[in-house]
């Protein structure tokens, strides 16, 4: 990962003719943003402002449920506008430069981790009004390292803050082609923080490009599963209600009835309501099949 860095961080040098071209996401759904490398981005004028995040990450070999392998473990944190983030800030070239000021701000939200130039991975330019060049840095550590961090986090001056958290990336899919990678993704995300964790996966060989692909592509379709659930659920409550509301009127006219007619009204109303709590029973059990099915994963 270093020599990521280190090759970004050269810059185009004229002696060395034309570097080959600086790697994209290309992944569909996700707009792309304009790439640049460290030396470019440094050569910008005073009218650019400058935000350096990292991401922390470790190999986990864990299986989830004992057959889901998590692979890695991603550290991102819940912000305090209820947007997912990496931590990081923006940083006053005035002052620091960008390792300086990333370190600063990793310690306030962290406590515990210091990161160089050669973390250093990309540089991209936002899109919007304002003129920032957002720097990611990634930095892989051992599962324990990532473990004290995340315990360090909670005893820092912006936990329960700023950051109101630290939470672990999912980077597996689910059976249901929704659960894990594709629910994450499909969270609210503060500027160019999604672009960056799915750039960083792809660059890092964390995830194969085309099941980023896949994933990104799961939050865009439209969540029928979720309505027809809460349909089912519907049905089963009607079910349920017409059958009380029978047997209900049906109790009534046979307590009340004063002649062969009346009784005779009420007996046939007691069997419609075993019809329907049959019928409720039914979809009871026909509903409760596909919620197990649904909650089997991969």
């Amino acid at each position: 990962m270093a020599a990521v860095g280190t090759m970004a961080a050269m810059g185009p040098l004229p002696t060395m003719g034309a570097l080959p071209p600086l790697p994209t996401l290309g992944v569909p759904g996700v707009p792309e943003l304009k790439p640049l490398t460290r030396y470019e981005a440094m050569r910008l004028g005073p009218g650019w402002s400058h935000s350096c995040h990292a991401m922390l990450y470790a190999p986990n070999p864990g299986m989830l449920f004992g057959r889901i392998p998590l692979r890695y473990a991603v550290l991102m944190q819940m912000r305090f506008d209820g947007l997912l983030g990496f931590p990081g800030g923006f940083v006053d070239r005035r002052y620091w430069s960008l390792e300086d000021g990333l370190n600063r701000v990793l310690g306030l939200g962290l406590g515990c981790v210091r990161l160089t130039e050669a973390d250093y991975l990309c540089s991209h330019l936002t899109e919007g009004p304002h003129r920032v060049v957002a720097h990611f840095y990634a930095r892989q550590l051992t599962l324990e390292e990532l473990h004290t961090i995340e315990i360090s986090a909670v005893h820092s001056r912006d936990h329960g803050m700023e950051v109101m958290g630290m939470v672990r990336v999912p980077l597996y899919t689910q059976k249901d082609r929704m659960g894990g990678l594709p629910n994450f993704l499909a969270n609210s995300f503060v500027g160019t923080a999604k672009f960056q964790l799915l750039f960083a996966l792809k660059i890092l060989n964390m995830v194969p490009e085309e099941k980023l692909a896949e994933a990104v592509a799961a939050t865009q379709r439209p969540k029928k599963t979720a309505l027809d659930h809460a349909g089912g659920a519907g049905g089963h409550l009607s079910s349920h209600k017409a059958g009380n509301e029978l047997a209900k009127g049906g109790n009534e006219l046979g307590e009340r009835g004063e002649h062969h007619g009346m009784v005779h009204a009420g007996a046939e109303l007691v069997g419609l309501e075993g019809h329907a709590l049959a019928d409720a029973e039914a979809l009871e059990q026909s509903g409760l099949g596909a919620d197990v099915e649904q909650a089997e994963m991969e």
